[in-house]
């Protein structure tokens, strides 16, 4: 099975000279242990998914909805990356490197690595100890052993452009032949056993061969593959006609599709879901039968829905949802994720829907019975900074929608017996274009697919005057026709050129080159370049044997080759010359996105700049340059970046730029300030103070960094908190005056203080004794008597009635217990001194505190 990570992709991808280079890769690299007996098989109910913000892949679990492993991919971080996993095989393929390795499972790390062509146009594909790379550009297939990426067999040739390159469930790869209309099976080499003494094992036996071929549609169809739970189905998308292959049985189900159709690359159960992607719609085939679902949403265009457990899932990659459907057509609770800018990927893999979100942290996992499991990626995460989150998508709107309008260029050129008529694309008008319509030699219309640009007319009559028209049709109706220069079929054609090279430039340009064509007698008048890739095609003329194909006609990132065809002056084309390798245009990266500058807050002097990676356009990233203030530097290609010395409360501005090969890219400017000192202030005439505490208020700001802070009182220790306005510190005593400071200190180690003094209140005692004959003013023995020590057969200073008041200064215990309890009193052992001609002690016994003698020290 394979997982497709990164933007979608309607067919296969391919790279022109990959499949050769494979032949004679000598630089082959082996950082796992080589051996067969060392690979370590995938858990069961588990999928490998990306996270490009990160550069990481997660293994996660599809009962527990849990990462329980991930490795980060060294330089891959922001990348696109195709994932391609078997239970015993992981394999990855970097779109913006195009390096291709193998996860070494008991390791995890890289084990044998190779490299192919950056950019949509290589994939590859991989089931139990079985794998391949296709090249449908140049029409190569090549099996390759999954352990080491070397080659196995002859490679096996194909027309260009085909697409599919899917796994069945017996192992069988299924391809699409779009310009013979064919869908094409292939048996692999089978590997042999492994050798009784272990190392690489047997290898493989003999060669990959074609084993079945099944005409589905007309040549130059378009076409979409999806495998089954046994067999194949194929979606004529020119003629809206779903072809499934079980065996040998072959099925055709015409459909009315009102718009542009899609297929999953994987279809479980009986249900195929075909969706009208810019329509909105889904119609559901099981044999004969046919329902026509509406998809909830206004979105421009959808994924093809996939079938999961009587359910259908429908991703908008816009929005970042994914409708879901039941079996009667019914919406469901919508599954929201969000997706980071970046399409979300929906695989069918032991036994659950895994749904994934590169752009983002999180995933989903729908077990078979449609129970949605919400899978953190970045759990436990310490690798690295997050990334800014995406900006939200701008809004969807449709535009009107009506019958397209004509094609803006029709040709035609003769050949011998032959004509081809090439054409631009024609206006939508609201609708996606699903065919065009090719008349003029008198037989019935040649319907080709909506990626074609060109058809090439056969038995015509030479000396006889065509005139072609080509007309756009689309799910409003037909365009209206436009018509190409009559041509005259003749046997005084030129040759076609012999070869044909390109180069692709760092100003995005792609040089076309050849050798110049023999005219056989006629004077060459121009040569006509035609594109072949994984989109529609292209048209151009030159004069001279070169042409330059101007920055943007092509898609950057995406393979294409190139066939040359000459005309001579009396209008004659030769065939198509064979056709170039592939080249991959590029030119200087975009603007770095959602750019954020702000202070570090463990580090002083110190700003972290976070991004998200810009489009490469078509070739790797190797750094970014940074100008800050002024100042320009190079750093890694890392979405986040520490910049450091400056000074407290500076302000920093960044220009950061992405850099490839074609040079430097468009800026994106940030801003942002350094940490501030941290500021105290303490409100002393705010400050409250209790018998054996003090409560300090203040006012603290930590200069953008998280601080604490801390009251420390001289002599009597300190206490730490939040800097919320207020600290309070126990442990003091009565009637005594303290000094105290304040320190915040933040998380970047930078402190503030402030300082103030504060006393504790007094606490008085009130002399008990209630019985005036006894202690009072006419008493015989006088009142209360008070002591110069904390004993009755001390010296007595003098005496104190019932209803005064002293200060308490301190406690102490004794041995003797004195009882006031006839009096009034209370029975004590305690003494307490008290500010009474000095500092003199007075039994506890005679002595009211309000709060007891918690508040006093010892004396």
């Amino acid at each position: 099975m394979r997982l497709n990570l990164g933007s979608g992709r309607s067919g296969a991808l391919i790279t022109g000279g990959t499949i050769t280079a494979l032949v004679a890769v000598l630089g082959l690299t082996l950082w796992g242990t080589g051996s067969a007996n060392h690979a370590v098989a995938s858990f069961d109910v588990s999928s490998w998914l990306w996270s490009a913000d990160k550069g990481e892949i997660a293994r996660v679990n599809g009962v527990t909805g849990k990462v329980d492993t991930r490795t980060r991919i060294t330089d891959a971080q922001g990348h696109e990356m195709e994932v391609t996993q078997s239970d015993r095989f992981v394999i990855l393929r970097d779109f913006n490197t195009g390096k291709i390795s193998v996860l070494d499972l008991s390791s995890l790390s890289l084990g044998a690595t190779t490299q192919s062509t950056p950019g949509i146009g290589v994939t590859v594909a991989v089931h139990d100890d079985t794998a391949f790379i296709i090249d449908t550009v140049q029409g190569q297939v090549r099996q390759l052993d999954p352990m080491t990426l070397l080659p196995v067999g002859e490679t096996l040739s194909f027309p260009p452009g085909i697409s599919g390159g899917l796994f069945d469930d017996k192992g069988r790869l299924w391809l699409l032949v779009p310009s013979e209309g064919t869908v094409v099976a292939i048996d692999a080499a089978k590997s042999r056993p492994a050798s009784p003494a272990g190392g690489q094992g047997g290898g493989f036996a003999g060669d990959p061969v074609k084993v079945k071929t099944v005409g589905v549609a007309e040549p130059n169809h378009d076409m979409a593959l999806s495998i089954l739970d046994t067999g194949v189905a194929v979606l004529d998308k020119t003629a809206t006609t779903l072809t499934t292959l079980h065996g040998d049985t072959v099925k055709k189900v015409p459909l009315q599709l009102g718009g542009e159709g899609g297929v999953a690359e994987r279809t479980v159960g009986g249900d195929v879901p075909v969706t009208v992607v810019d329509g909105s719609h889904v119609y559901v085939v099981n044999n004969d039968r046919i329902s026509d679902f509406a998809v909830p949403g206004d979105s421009p265009r959808l994924k093809p829905c996939v079938a999961w457990s009587g359910r259908f899932y429908c991703a908008d990659d816009a929005t970042g949802t994914v409708y879901v459907l039941d079996a009667q057509g019914k919406a469901l609770d919508p599954i929201r994720i969000q997706a980071g800018g970046k399409a979300l990927e929906l695989e069918v893999r032991e036994d659950r829907l895994f749904i994934n979100a590169p752009g983002g942290s999180t995933a989903r996992v729908v077990d078979g019975k449609n129970h949605v499991t919400t899978v953190d990626k970045y759990a436990n995460d310490v690798l690295g900074g997050e990334a800014p989150p995406a900006p939200p998508p701008p809004p969807q709107t449709k535009p009107p929608v009506g019958p397209p309008g004509a094609p803006a260029r029709v040709n035609a050129i003769a050949g011998n017996a032959t004509a081809r008529v090439t054409w631009s694309a024609a206006p939508p008008n609201g609708a996606a274009v699903t065919k065009y319509v090719v008349e003029g030699d008198g037989q019935p219309p040649h319907e080709v697919g909506a990626s074609q640009r060109a058809l090439d007319v056969t038995g015509l009559t030479n000396g006889q005057t065509y005139k072609f028209t080509v007309y756009a049709v689309n799910a409003k109706g037909n365009g209206p026709k436009k018509a190409a220069n009559p041509v005259v079929p003749t046997r005084d054609v030129p040759d076609p050129p012999a070869s044909v090279a390109a180069t692709a430039n760092p100003d995005g340009t792609v040089a076309v080159t050849w050798p110049a064509a023999n005219g056989q007698g006629h004077k060459i008048a121009k040569y006509v370049i035609t594109t072949v890739g994984t989109g529609e095609s292209k048209t151009f003329e030159s004069a001279q044997p070169q042409f330059s194909v101007p920055a943007g006609e092509l898609t950057y990132g995406t393979q294409v080759a190139f066939k040359v065809a000459s005309i001579n002056d009396i209008g004659a084309s030769s065939e198509q010359s064979p056709l170039s390798p592939s080249v991959v245009p590029f030119n200087k990266p975009g603007a770095p996105t959602g750019l954020t500058v702000k202070a570090s807050t463990t580090k002083r002097g110190t700003v972290v700049a976070t991004w998200k990676a810009p489009a490469d356009n078509g070739s790797p990233l190797t750094g970014y340059e940074a100008t800050v203030n002024g100042t320009k530097s190079t750093i890694g290609t890392a979405l986040t970046h520490e910049f450091t010395g400056f000074k407290d409360a500076e302000a920093v501005t960044i220009q950061l730029r992405a850099v490839n090969k074609a040079g430097q890219g468009a800026a994106a400017t940030g801003s942002g300030s350094t940490l501030a000192q941290p500021k105290m202030t303490v409100n002393d005439g705010a400050d409250t103070a209790a018998l054996n505490s003090i409560t300090v208020h203040f006012t603290a700001t930590d200069g953008g960094s998280p601080g604490t802070c801390v009251l420390a009182v001289a002599g009597a220790g300190s206490t730490s908190g939040n800097c919320s306005g207020s600290l309070t510190q126990g442990g003091l005593w009565p009637n005594t005056a303290y000094t105290y400071t304040v320190t915040i200190t933040n998380d970047a180690g930078m402190t503030a203080s402030g300082s103030g003094s504060i006393s504790t209140p007094v606490y008085k005692g009130t002399v008990i004794c209630n019985d005036p004959t006894y202690c009072g003013k006419t008493a015989s023995g006088g009142g209360i008597w008070v002591y110069r020590t904390p004993s009755q057969s001390g010296s007595g200073i003098g005496d104190t009635f019932n209803g005064e008041s002293w200060v308490a200064i301190c406690q102490t215990n004794t041995s003797v217990s004195i009882n006031a309890e006839p009096y009034g009193g209370k029975k004590s052992t305690q003494w307490i001194k008290i500010q009474f001609q000095g500092e003199n002690y007075i039994p506890y016994a005679w002595l009211n505190l309000p709060s007891g003698t918690g508040p006093l020290k010892q004396c």
